[in-house]
């Protein structure tokens, strides 16, 4: 009976202990995926200028802890993909209509001919 206590006990401190390990990983930051086909008639530079804008974009918003550009494989008719990292709700909420939105959007709107957003957190 006394094992039998204590491998219980045991398993329960474990399992409190996994737990409290699997909430002090999960992070809370945002990841923003962006998905892009271009218009007609777009030049390979002027998508050069918009994925440089976004790579710029950790260094003019405080809020973004990290970037993505180099598509691998993108689906739906799209053709590149951007990954934003934000970090946390907040920081992704306050960076619409930022200033380093409005300037990075000087150069990806004029090209951009549809775009698919998804917005993913723990």
């Amino acid at each position: 009976m006394k094992k039998l206590t204590l491998t219980l006990i045991a398993a329960c401190l474990l399992s409190l202990g996994a737990a409290n390990l699997s909430a002090q990983t999960e992070p809370k930051s945002v990841i923003h995926v962006i998905t892009v086909a271009w218009k007609k008639g777009t030049t390979p530079e002027q998508i050069q200028a918009a994925i440089d804008g976004v790579n710029a974009l950790p260094g003019r918003y405080k809020g973004i802890l990290r970037v993505w550009t180099r598509s691998i494989k993108v689906q739906g008719g799209k053709t590149n993909a951007i990954v934003m990292e934000f970090a946390d709700e907040t920081a992704l909420k306050d960076y619409a209509g930022s200033p380093a939105q409005k300037e990075w959007y000087k150069v990806y709107m004029p090209i951009r001919d549809e775009s698919t957003t998804f917005d993913i957190t723990n």
